[in-house]
């Protein structure tokens, strides 16, 4: 089982990164978050989980540990393969899960891609009491670049540049907070993108 990488980060296209560890370029399914904080030639540091399946082998990496749990946590949910997992943490942070989980909010999985109304159902009832409690919110300053950021994001993802500028801008206005950050900026922007709207 391979749990951890620590290498250098050879390429950085949509969610997916390459990973260079003792000559060796490791393919590793990652969150847009963690696509766009990564940088070709940095050294990058991930925790992952492999999944074993007949005719594939796949990993899967995670900025913290705190995401990889939630990650185990739904793929062990019935209906949610590993990719529809990594859709709800593109989506909804650790927290923004336990969040979701404690306040039976099936509508923070509405733009999550493979996550019907039933699934997300089956999510809150069985990840009740497994999740750590969300941490308190803490008010952040916009950084100058977030937009900036969150623009080559979606672009890198396939969205044509006016259709990523006015999600981004729809995100600002409707969820102020949610400009704290890129992270936080991103997912509120993928949300008005939703499912139905992919590149």
């Amino acid at each position: 089982m391979i749990s951890s990488l620590d290498g250098t980060v050879l390429a950085a296209r949509g969610q997916r990164l390459v990973v260079g560890v003792g000559g060796v370029g490791l393919a590793v399914a990652v969150t847009p978050q963690a696509s766009l904080a990564a940088r070709v030639g940095a050294p990058v540091s991930l925790r992952t989980h492999l999944v074993v399946r007949d005719d594939e082998l796949s990993l899967y990496g995670f900025e913290t540990e705190a995401e990889l749990e939630a990650f185990e946590l739904l793929i062990a949910v019935s209906g949610v393969g590993p990719k529809s997992a990594l859709g709800v943490l593109a989506h909804l942070s650790p927290d923004e899960l336990a969040r979701a989980v404690a306040g039976e909010d099936e509508k923070a999985f509405k733009a999550v891609s493979g996550i019907g109304p039933k699934t997300a159902k089956l999510i809150i009832l069985q990840l009740t009491g497994k999740l750590a409690p969300p941490a308190a919110p803490q008010p952040v300053a916009p950084g100058a670049d977030a937009r900036a950021d969150v623009l080559t994001a979606l672009t890198g993802l396939g969205w044509p540049e006016r259709t990523a500028a006015d999600a981004i801008e729809r995100a600002a206005v409707a969820a102020p907070e949610a400009a704290a950050s890129t992270g936080s900026l991103l997912r509120a922007s993928l949300a008005i993108l939703g499912p139905g709207a992919r590149p």
